[in-house]
């Protein structure tokens, strides 16, 4: 009876082994899949975003009207992503003292290091959006940047957001 137990005993272990060999291929696949995605999402670039006909320093409607396009200090959040990389989020509000509707706004978002160069940058359009198609004359829009996919070596002194062009309404 003892031989008997043995056999039965003796194909149970071997289809462990094949269970356990699958599962760590399985999981080697899983995690090389996980790694290969994290490596395209931190490493594709994003066509610059750009507000057509808009109005950009160095003109002279810039010089009339930016004073009156008015943002607040702009605040960061911080946090980690499962996929190790951190991401930081930025928002500030603008203000439309211009006495015209705004149709179309562009900001810039930036983490600098300590010499003031970007470490991560995203230039956004806000308005027009589906949330945000115009801005009133003294009305307000919320605006939040999400800047993803730096490390946790990166110099990140400070925080950035520059108005970089608008519209008005004729």
């Amino acid at each position: 009876m003892a031989a008997s137990q043995r056999d039965i005993a003796g194909p149970d272990d071997s289809s462990r082994k094949i269970v356990i060999i699958v599962a760590v291929i399985a999981a080697v696949i899983i995690a090389s899949l996980f790694y290969l995605l994290m490596r395209a999402s931190g490493g594709r670039a994003n066509p610059p975003v750009k507000l057509e006909g808009a109005i950009r320093a160095g003109t002279p409607d810039w010089d009339k009207y930016s004073k009156y396009v008015v943002r607040d200090e702009p605040e960061a959040d911080v946090a980690k992503r499962a996929l190790g990389d951190t991401v930081m989020t930025l928002r500030t509000t603008v203000r439309n003292f211009t006495g015209k509707t705004l149709n179309g706004l562009e900001l810039r978002a930036a983490v600098v290091d300590q010499q003031g160069k970007a470490v991560k940058e995203r230039t956004v359009v806000v308005i027009p959006s589906n949330a945000q198609p115009e801005l009133a004359p003294n009305k307000t829009v919320s605006v939040q940047v999400l800047l993803d996919g730096m490390k946790d070596s990166d110099d990140r002194a400070n925080i950035k957001m520059e108005i970089t062009g608008f519209r008005l309404k004729p």
